[in-house]
């Protein structure tokens, strides 16, 4: 690849949409500004796309799907390896876009694509996990058979926060399993899919499979209330996840909507407490906190944990956010200006809630960037459950530390939480550990892993108000999200039975 597209970018400065396997500049009045977090340098315009650009997109998404459900798994697969090894040779150039647009380390950058590629290798496995059901006799002389079949067009709208990871959860598995693909990017980084959408072409899939739209709101709800559409994936934040979940159940499509969270980590007074500090660092601060599987809470079990809370202050004090191109740094700038004032905003206001404020970030700067979205490393200490840093998503390198006095109020706190993506106990009790994965509810647990999110061949399994749906993202679960099992039974008398000894079948 010779990222003839970003260049091309870079030229005109506006970002193409993708539709019927090309490149195609808009014809849309309405343009978004691409802003550089660390500068607010104007990147590129990314473009609303018309009613007509849209349906054009579905149009050709509709007619590849007629001829693509019908190719046999295994050729789509190879499609597939074909796509794995190319998204592998160019990981480092989509990771320094993906910097560029995003604010990451280069380090963050290059996990954002290789956890996207891992699922990748995990559809290239399609062969075996769309196979179906048989059982003999289910009846005498009667036979039932399962199969798996693709549901048609699908769409996905993801987030900034991981624009190559969360759309490589998605058209991936989905075009292998036999389906179209329409993907809404975030306006706010969409340079990194548009290289993914690159590859996807030099790979060879035939045109159609894959469309991208770019845009805003009114882009979603096209896409939620369209017709031909039939299966949605979402990743964002839950006030946004609530309206793609009502809305799309309402026009009787299937959704999965993977929402926002607030993640706490138990800390036992057994633990590690080395560990601990630099689990907690790495979990609040990591993508400058930009993260649904951030850890934002720390839950300190027992009165000895107390002195911990020191430790945890000068580990944290000792990192800083920087450049993509600082390597020193431990992190990047926020997103936008409106997400920096928000965690401003919630920073500022945490003193007046009774909230201990170790530290400060709401006024960091790094020389040479004095336009950044910064935000310092934050503590806060003595947190109480009325307080607005405890019940809304920070979505930003802020660490909130509670104390309790046992794991069962601990287990209490989490559960009495309306979110339930990910949560963590470190300890070196195996009694302690398994009552906490057994007791907790909450989609995915780690003990003594700061981050439990699942190996592409598992499901990332969040619960309650941070996963809307039925069947969750990548794993087994996403095969059936995106195909429909046909059940098969079958009757074929003894007595029709060809006779004679010159009886031959045509398999023709």
């Amino acid at each position: 690849m010779s990222d003839k597209q970003i260049e091309r970018i870079r030229s005109n400065g506006r970002v193409p949409l993708f539709i019927d396997g090309e490149f195609v500049d808009s014809t849309s009045d309405d343009w978004i500004e691409l802003n550089n977090p660390a500068t607010q340098e104007v990147i590129a315009q990314v473009p609303v796309a018309t009613e007509a650009e849209m349906q054009r997109a579905v149009e050709s998404a509709k007619a590849a799907f007629v001829e693509w459900r019908h190719v046999p798994t295994i050729e789509r697969v190879r499609y597939l390896f074909k796509y794995q090894a190319l998204l592998k040779t160019h990981q480092e150039a989509i990771a320094r876009v993906l910097s560029e647009e995003t604010g990451k380390t280069f380090a963050d950058a290059m996990g954002d694509v290789w956890r996207g590629i891992e699922v990748v290798e995990h559809g290239c496995g399609m062969t075996t996990h769309m196979m179906g059901e048989t059982t003999e006799n289910v009846a005498r002389n009667i036979d039932t058979h399962s199969y798996v079949h693709p549901i048609g067009v699908c769409a996905g709208i993801t987030p900034f926060n991981f624009p190559a990871m969360i759309p490589l959860w998605m058209y991936p598995l989905a075009v292998v399993c036999g389906n179209a693909f329409i993907l809404k990017p975030s306006e706010q980084d969409p340079l990194t899919p548009t290289m993914l959408t690159e590859l996807f072409a030099e790979a060879g899939f035939p045109k159609g499979l894959l469309q991208v739209l770019h845009g805003d709101k009114r882009q979603v709800d096209f896409l939620l209330d369209h017709p031909d559409i039939k299966a949605v994936s979402f990743v964002g934040s839950v006030p946004v996840a609530e309206h793609v979940y009502r809305r799309g159940t309402h026009n009787l499509k299937r959704v999965q909507a993977m929402a926002g969270a607030k993640n706490h980590m138990v800390v036992m007074p057994d633990a590690d407490r080395d560990q601990v500090v630099s689990s907690l660092v790495g979990s609040s601060c990591g993508a400058a906190g930009q993260r649904c599987m951030a850890i934002s809470v720390a839950v300190l079990v027992g009165e000895s944990t107390r002195e911990w809370v020191d430790d945890i202050k000068t580990a944290l004090a000792a990192i800083r956010p920087g450049a993509p191109g600082d390597e020193s740094a431990a992190y990047g700038p926020l997103i936008n200006r409106k997400s920096r004032d928000r965690v401003r905003e919630l920073i500022q206001g945490a003193a007046a809630e009774g909230a201990d404020v170790l530290l400060d970030g709401s006024e960091a700067t790094v020389e040479g960037y004095p336009d950044g979205n910064w935000i310092g490393p934050t503590l806060f200490d003595n947190v109480t459950t009325d307080m607005r840093i405890y019940n809304e998503e920070i979505f930003g390198p802020a660490l909130c530390v509670m104390h309790v006095d046992t794991l069962e109020e601990a287990i209490e706190l989490v559960n009495s939480s309306p979110y339930g993506n990910g949560t963590s106990i470190f300890t070196k009790s195996g009694a302690a550990a398994r009552k906490y994965q057994h007791e907790t509810e909450v989609g995915q647990v780690g003990i003594n892993v700061p981050i439990p999110v699942p190996a592409p061949y598992f499901s990332f399994t969040g619960s309650k108000r941070s996963f809307f749906g039925d069947l969750h993202a990548y794993g087994k679960q996403a095969v059936r999200f995106y195909t429909e099992t046909r059940t098969v039974l079958s009757r074929w008398p003894e007595a029709d039975v060809p006779e004679g000894p010159n009886m031959t079948i045509s398999m023709k």
